[in-house]
This record gives structure tokens, C-alpha cells and sequence, in this order.
């Protein structure tokens, strides 16, 4: 099973950038569909990105970072990545990257219980 380790998280104004990384272990990253997921205190876990391993590598969006957050892989890092451009404060919050063997639509992907891998988190934090 994959495990994940998830950096580049930190304080940033609004309107800044940041890229987080999500590494992981295993040999067989490029069979995982990889999501990012964001968690702030007293709420439920919320879907932000996914990319399929599938050939074409479908991606999806959470509506609230399309356009400014951007989700990709590079398999022979075995690493993900969300480039968050156009920061805002509303999205701070504790960012974990997630791993399943399965693939699928936006619908499915979107929920934290496709994901069976999560990794430990890191803190975004985005000041006005």
C-alpha cells in the first residue's frame, strides 16, 4: 500500500502562490488516482482536486479553485502537486493528499471515501 507525505504548506498573503507536493512510497504511484482534499476546524473534509491514473488523466475541481488551483503528477517522482495560484483566505486550511487504486468521474472522485490512503496533512494559511 502507498503512503503519503505531503509538504509546502505555510503562510502566504492573499493573492500569493503555493505548491504543495505529496510524496509517495511504493512502486506503483502511476496506478493511483490522486486527490487533494482541505479541512478546516469544525468542518467536514472537502474535495479540492483529482487526477485519474488512467491514460489521459482526467482532472477535476472543486468550483470554488478552478481557474486558480492546478493538479498535477510526475510518476517517475512518484509525487503529486497543487499549484495554488490567486490565493484567497477562504482557503486556508489543513491540505491532505489522498490515493486510490480506483478511477472514475468527477462525481466519484469528489468523495473522501473513494480514497483508502491519506496522508498526514500540512497547513495552508492565506492572510488578507
Amino acid at each position: 500500500q502507498v503512503q503519503l507525505v505531503e509538504s509546502g504548506g505555510g503562510l502566504m498573503q492573499a493573492g500569493g502562490s503555493l505548491r504543495l507536493s505529496c510524496a509517495a512510497s511504493g512502486r506503483t504511484f502511476n496506478r493511483y488516482t490522486m486527490g487533494w482534499f482541505r479541512q478546516t476546524p469544525g468542518k467536514e473534509r472537502e474535495f479540492v482536486a483529482a487526477i485519474s491514473w488512467s491514460a489521459g488523466g482526467g482532472l477535476y475541481y472543486a468550483d470554488s479553485v478552478k481557474g486558480r488551483f492546478t493538479i498535477s503528477r510526475d510518476n517517475a517522482l512518484n509525487t503529486a502537486y497543487l499549484q495554488m495560484n490567486s490565493l484567497k483566505p477562504e482557503d486556508t486550511a489543513v491540505y491532505y493528499c489522498a490515493a486510490t487504486g480506483l478511477t472514475g468521474g468527477f462525481v466519484y472522485l469528489r468523495r473522501s471515501d473513494t480514497y483508502d490512503t491519506w496522508g498526514q496533512g500540512t497547513q495552508v494559511m492565506v492572510s488578507s
